[in-house]
């Protein structure tokens, strides 16, 4: 369960002060797929760090599974990001040079795994994904559809219980956005919380719940029929 109550997140430079999310109230049920929209400078991206422990609010509180983020230390903070949470970007963040299969790992490496199981697991991840048979190539090597289902195996790795999905077709063309929108259809019809930072209407229709911020405020959440999934 993700809770924001009376969220605020404040820049200052000097005298000026930003209010990049300004008295956010939002909470989100386990297993929900929601999209996180609004243009630029809306505070998504503000939404979507504080959500990820990526930061923390100036004001308010952030509940994750009834814990108070914001009272964490900073390595508490990287053990819920590292083990809670899987992060998928726009730009695949993949390492060049660097098999799939060791890009999959690497989660599993900071978390001190041992080899064989990092292995077993990031094999069983991107079977997961559909690159089973890709787990040798390059990041060069694929299309931009692959890397971003690499990148989601390397998220799911960890078996976290919530994805946080920033732009994740950012990239793509229309047939990869549609492969990559339907696997984070199936996952979180596996169980698993989604949330999508997105500016594109053909993405959002994917989410079963569309929240719209402007100036830092929440200015419309709604539920809607998901579309777009069967086919």
């Amino acid at each position: 369960m993700i809770e924001l109550d009376g969220v605020s997140k404040i820049y200052k430079t000097g005298a000026v002060e930003l209010r990049a999310l300004d008295s956010v109230n939002l909470t989100i049920a386990d297993g929900d797929l929601v999209a996180i929209m609004g243009p630029s400078g809306s505070g998504k991206s503000t939404m979507m760090n504080i959500l990820g422990c990526l930061d923390v609010p100036s004001e308010g509180r952030y509940r994750l599974d009834g814990i108070d983020v914001g009272r964490l230390r900073d390595n508490r903070l990287a053990d819920i990001r590292n083990t809670r949470i899987g992060f998928v970007f726009q730009s695949f963040n993949l390492i060049p040079r660097t098999s799939a299969a060791r890009n999959v790992e690497l989660p599993l490496i900071y978390a001190g795994v041992g080899g064989r199981a990092r292995r077993t697991r990031a094999r069983a991840a991107l079977e997961r994904v559909g690159l089973g048979e890709r787990i040798r190539h390059m990041p060069n090597e694929l299309s931009g559809g692959q890397q971003q289902r690499v990148a989601i195996a390397r998220a799911l790795v960890t078996e976290p219980t919530m994805i946080l999905a920033d732009e994740p077709t950012g990239n793509l063309d229309s047939v990869s956005t549609v492969e990559i929108m339907r696997l984070l259809v199936e996952l979180n019809d596996a169980g698993r919380t989604v949330l999508l930072i997105t500016h594109e209407d053909e993405v959002a229709a994917f989410a079963k719940r569309v929240v719209r911020l402007r100036d830092g405020r929440i200015v419309s959440d709604v539920r809607q029929e998901r579309v777009g999934v069967s086919g």
